[in-house]
């Protein structure tokens, strides 16, 4: 076998990573959509907020435990857990169960908080799995198929989102998803175990915490990205009001909605394929400074635009200017980064 040919294992973890993302934003597309349509715009925003929340306060203690115990595990419970979250989500909106609007709403809340922890354990152990798969000679080869496929399933997966919900329902959107993520945890169950660094078992979950948030602080490189990207993470919030703004401006149906929520994944995948091809050599910093005011310039467009091929061309090119923000700030992680604080930073960055 050539050095350079990812080994069987990786297409496993390819798969896994294809499957389970495609129905992660199919879930995401639905379950924003559902709210808007049962209540209004402001409950969307407290749909991200129960999401977000309990994601970031779990990042602090997931890099710690996955350190801690093999990643394989983890990642298959995770698959098995969102899973039945998806179901959940199915049978509470099936219309022959009568559910009121506020009991729906509940339980979708309810749902999407546990999610929001999942995810926090899911995304940093499949991501630090990686270096522990492939060759140190094949790791850019697989993080550009890892990015890859994770941008493919994310545009996919919010395009099918709402032809599902147009054409199928929205209780049988979630079972499709459903059966989405258990092809992803039986691809998972194919891989190698991946135990503890045994250096790290048995360091107290506070140090390790400590350890990470001093190195970020301490290296100016990576704080100064990081923060650049949060403001822009911030502003860039605006998105979240693509279900108000495709139903009562643009006057699109699910359809629509589907693809204006796949835009800026589509925008950013144009981005790194141009990016893989003709990679930045120089002032960097620069480029992702100019990139950061392009996406806020283009958000600001969307904002403004009350016609539909602009709204998307808006977004389309904020994906555009984002990929360039990841892929200087995975770069610069990359070559600051420790092994051994990986797992601890990889769910806060």
């Amino acid at each position: 076998m050539s050095s350079d040919k990812l080994p069987k294992e990786f297409r496993h973890f390819i798969f896994a990573r294809l499957f389970f993302v495609l129905g992660l934003r199919m879930i995401t597309t639905i379950v924003i959509y559902q709210v808007f349509h049962l209540a209004n715009t402001y409950m969307v925003g407290f749909a991200g907020l129960a999401e977000f929340v309990p994601a970031v306060i779990a990042a602090l203690y997931a890099g710690h435990y996955i350190d801690k115990h093999n990643k394989k595990n983890i990642l298959v419970w995770s698959y098995a857990f969102y899973m039945f979250c998806g179901i959940t989500l199915a049978l509470i909106s099936l219309p022959g169960f009568g559910f009121s609007n506020t009991t729906q709403l509940t339980v979708i809340f309810s749902v999407v908080f546990c999610t929001g922890i999942i995810r926090s354990f899911a995304g940093p152990s499949a991501n630090s799995m990686i270096a522990a798969i492939v060759t140190r000679e094949q790791l850019q080869k697989a993080i550009s198929y890892n990015s890859s496929t994770w941008l493919i399933s994310s545009i996919g997966g919010h395009a099918v989102g709402g032809l599902l919900i147009a054409f199928i329902g929205i209780s049988n959107a979630y079972f499709i998803t459903a059966a989405l993520i258990l092809t992803a945890g039986i691809f998972a169950l194919q891989l190698y175990p991946k135990p503890p660094v045994s250096s790290l078992e048995n360091e107290p979950m506070f140090t390790s915490i400590k350890k990470g948030f001093s190195f970020v602080y301490h290296n100016k490189n990576l704080l100064g990205v990081l923060s650049l990207d949060l403001f822009a993470v911030l502003f860039g919030g605006a998105v979240a009001f693509i279900p108000e703004v495709a139903s009562t401006i643009l006057h699109t149906g699910p359809i629509g909605y589907g693809f204006l929520n796949a835009a800026m994944d589509l925008g950013s995948l144009i981005s790194i394929g141009i990016l893989v091809k003709y990679p930045m050599r120089q002032k960097q910093g620069l480029k992702m400074l100019l990139a950061v005011a392009g996406f806020g310039l283009c958000i600001i467009i969307f904002g403004l635009s009350k016609v539909y091929w602009l709204s998307f061309m808006a977004l389309l090119v904020a994906g555009l200017f984002d990929a360039v923000s990841v892929v200087v700030r995975g770069t610069i992680m990359q070559l600051y980064t420790p092994d051994e604080l990986r797992d601890v930073l990889l769910p806060l960055i």
